[in-house]
């Protein structure tokens, strides 16, 4: 069984056991979390399409891991003007487990 989920503002497929980082959600390590916002269900041939959420269907992960995405670097400049700058960024996310998807 697999299920499509809407959250941070991007979709995720998801199936039993599958570990994905996310953005980052206000939670601690080993805590359950819950997602009603399931958009798709499916097993083998047979899929559920919500209009826009499937009714009654929900996804529950466990936070394996609070952490920070890799440095992405921004460097500016104008040409003949002798400026530069530099700045560095680093997304928090957040690890989780999918530990069941159950669906009416």
């Amino acid at each position: 069984m697999y299920a499509v989920i809407k959250t941070g503002g991007k979709q995720y497929r998801v199936q039993q056991d599958d570990v994905l980082p996310i953005e980052k959600l206000e939670a601690e390590v080993g805590d359950t979390i819950t997602f009603d916002q399931v958009m798709m269900v499916g097993e083998g041939d047979k899929i559920t399409l919500g209009a826009p959420t499937v009714k009654g269907a929900t996804v529950t992960v466990e936070v394996m891991d609070q952490k920070r995405t890799r440095k992405i670097l921004v460097f500016r400049r104008r040409r003949r003007k002798n400026f530069r700058r530099t700045n560095g960024h680093r997304q928090h996310q957040t690890v989780v487990k999918v530990i069941g998807i159950t669906a009416k």
